[in-house]
């Protein structure tokens, strides 16, 4: 890491050198990562930001899609909506809380670990994916970073609007439609107008359940709409709503799939029945509040959300597992969960040097879970099947914190800052029989420094602690304790040459402290499931990109990842981990390649065709509870997907034709294979879209 470190300064060494050879013009990027507005570049840490024109020309439409564009980004799906999303080398499907929080503007989105709420970026300004543990401004459920994603507002001044329709087919699978639409409309000219955007989209499957005779049966049906209107009441005080409802519905709702690309339910408990289809559905209700105080700006925002959640899941302890075949379930879950968020916060405005954030945040979560299931193991005396057994697991959450973050510029190009975090958190459980509390507590601190070395390049440096609140066990099982981060990074970014080289580099070191995981213990001579805090974990990583605008019509990007995610030191007592196992779905190395070229059809006809390249690593799993030591760790299937698409602009009109995954590849995302819950690429895909502003 010492010479890793060294390299890095040689590098930042050299940038006032060729600084000097430029005059710099950068086209600045203005994000809000740090809940103010700032160029990309004076953000003292790495934060991926894509527009939201990008992320459609990539053919983002959703988290795992999003993962393959940001190297270092993973995750695991239960079923299209349900993502488990890691970063930076943590990676840990345990507990009851987000690793990485996801946001809409100032709304969270993440609920626990497990229920994230699925979002289209239709309609969006852009997505900052901020990297690193956020405990500072953003608090619970951001150890690893945060997703946000900036949707456009209501804008008084003009009416505009767009519709696009888009029709694609999947090979070995069917075609699926979509219809997206956006409208702006002024009530009061520069006082009061609507935004409304929405869309239908359906089909789009290919898995197949031959012994019940389903064919692409995992296609999506979802219609969703977000309205936001926007009130500025006077010159100071301004008012603005959105509402967003998100309906979704699966047939083959699992996600899980076999290289033959069918769906996989256990014999022993029949093969040719139907899951339960997987319903995924919220009402989300956002109110922002802000007033100009002259030398501040303060905000409330205010959200509520009700989700409810029924899913189907599977498992068999297939060969490789201590098992052989000898487990299996087949469950109907469902979720009815509700939460209420309160923040507060005053930001400083104007040219002054001292630049400061101060705040409160109140969350109220309760989430109501039950499953009912059929069960097969092997006993003693042979095979036994249960059937509709009832799994009931109800918990709540309410929590505060108050936050503050304050920066002063020494110099014009000296900045140094620091921020700190307290929260508390008091958690309930009721397991149908027993109920239990607790309380758990956390100070989290940051400091950063930057430099600006020209206009245009930043070097920087932070400290940053994180953490993730603990959790209950069942009935008398002990509670568990929360984790923390403590994460030192070193970077740089900016632009070497005006509109012709970008660059962004960036170091880290992570130490993870009280890792959680599921575990086994022996209580009264029976196997008992249970999370605890069984060890510690140190991640050494170096993120890299570029962009080479190599013509005024041609852009070349390439972005990277490598990560080394070790766990380090773990419980005597620990059964699913040892010193020296790689972390869970963690890539050593990733990458992507993309470029663009713009040209003109004829006269007044623009054009563009773009190819974007990703890699990443196979990542692994490890559970010595479950496994045989010859069968770890399991692994997932290395990724390389090759996206293209061509379009052209006809005055109002444009015409986009796309290929995802060119060259077919139909590889294993997850490494959860031997317990058939593993999710693979989707097939290639050839679609058309047209789209019409107005």
């Amino acid at each position: 890491m010492k010479k890793l470190y060294q390299g890095l300064v040689s590098v930042l060494a050299l940038l006032p050198v060729a600084a000097q050879a430029a005059d710099f013009n950068l086209e600045e990027i203005v994000v809000t990562a740090q809940k103010r507005e700032q160029r990309l570049i004076d953000v003292p840490m790495s934060v991926a930001a894509v527009s939201g024109a990008e992320l459609l020309q990539r053919g983002v439409t959703n988290v795992q899609d999003l993962s393959f564009a940001v190297p270092g980004l993973t995750m695991r799906e239960d079923g299209p909506g349900s993502y488990t999303i890691f970063m930076r080398g943590l990676a840990n499907a345990s507990g009851s809380e987000a690793l990485v929080g996801v946001y809409m503007d100032d709304a969270p989105l993440s609920l626990d670990g497990f229920n994230q709420l699925d979002f289209r970026p239709f309609d969006l300004e852009r997505v900052e994916v901020l990297k690193g543990p956020q405990g500072t401004l953003y608090g619970q459920g951001a150890l690893a970073g945060a997703i946000r994603y900036i949707t456009r507002r209501a804008d008084p001044t003009r009416f505009e609007g767009r519709v696009e329709a888009e029709g694609y087919l999947v090979e070995e699978g069917e075609w699926g439609q979509k219809i997206n639409a956006m409208v702006n409309a002024p009530i009061v000219e520069d006082k009061l107008a609507i935004r409304i955007a929405g869309g239908i989209e359906n089909g789009g499957g290919w898995i197949d359940q031959p012994e019940a005779g389903v064919k692409d049966g995992n296609g999506q049906d979802v219609q969703w709409v977000r309205g936001k209107i926007l009130w500025n009441i006077t010159d100071r005080f301004q008012a603005e709503g959105t509402i967003q409802i998100f309906r979704s519905n699966t047939f083959l709702g699992l996600g899980y799939e076999q290289p033959d690309r069918t769906n996989f339910i256990p014999e022993q408990l029949d093969a040719s029945r139907l899951t339960v289809p997987k319903d995924f559905e919220y009402d989300l209700y956002n109110l922002n509040l802000t007033y100009d105080l002259g030398f501040a700006q303060l905000l409330s925002s205010t959200t509520y959300i009700d989700h409810r959640h029924q899913y189907p899941f599977t498992y068999i302890g297939g060969m490789e597992t201590f098992y052989q075949g000898g487990a299996a379930s087949v469950d109907a879950r469902h979720v009815d969960a509700n939460q209420f968020s309160q923040e507060v916060r005053l930001t400083s405005t104007g040219e002054s040097r001292f630049h400061w954030t101060v705040g409160g945040f109140y969350r109220d979560y309760e989430n109501n879970f039950y499953s009912i299931y059929d069960v097969y193991y092997v006993d003693v005396g042979g095979p036994v099947i249960l059937r509709d057994l009832l799994y009931i697991d109800d918990n709540t959450s309410e929590s505060f914190s108050l936050f503050a973050d304050v920066s002063y510029d020494i110099t014009d190009r000296l900045t140094v800052g620091a921020g700190v975090r307290y929260f508390e958190d008091k958690k309930t459980n009721w397991d149908g029989f027993l109920f239990e509390k607790d309380k758990f507590d956390s100070v989290d601190p940051r400091f950063y420094i930057s430099y600006a070395v020209t206009e245009n390049a930043n070097i920087y440096g932070s400290i940053a602690k994180g953490f993730r609140s603990g959790g209950l066990n069942r009935g008398a099982l002990p509670n568990y304790d929360p984790e923390e981060v403590y994460s030192y990074e070193v970077g740089a970014k900016g632009s070497l040459i005006p509109r012709v080289l970008d660059f962004e580099v960036a170091a880290y070191y992570t130490e993870y402290k009280d890792m959680f995981r599921r575990n086994l213990e022996i209580i009264d001579g029976t196997a008992q499931s249970l999370v605890t805090n069984t060890g510690k974990v140190e991640v050494k990583g170096i993120e890299a990109g570029v962009t080479w605008y190599a013509t005024p019509a041609l852009a070349l990007n390439a972005t990277g990842a490598w990560i080394d995610s070790e766990v380090v030191k773990v419980l005597a007592t620990d059964a699913v981990n040892l010193p020296g196992d790689p972390t869970d779905y963690v890539p050593e190395f990733s990458f992507t390649l993309g470029a663009n070229y713009d040209f003109t059809w004829k006269p007044d006809v623009p054009g563009f065709i773009r190819i974007d390249y990703s890699y990443r690593d196979r990542v692994s799993y490890i559970d010595r509870s479950s496994f045989p030591a010859e069968f770890l760790p399991q692994w997932s299937d290395k990724l390389s997907l090759v996206n293209a698409r061509i379009g052209a602009q006809w005055n109002n009109v444009n015409v986009e034709a796309y290929v995802l995954n060119l060259t077919d590849e139909n590889k294993s995302i997850d490494p959860y294979q031997a317990w058939e819950n593993a999710n693979r690429t989707r097939p290639r895909t050839f679609g058309l879209k047209v789209g019409f502003d107005f």
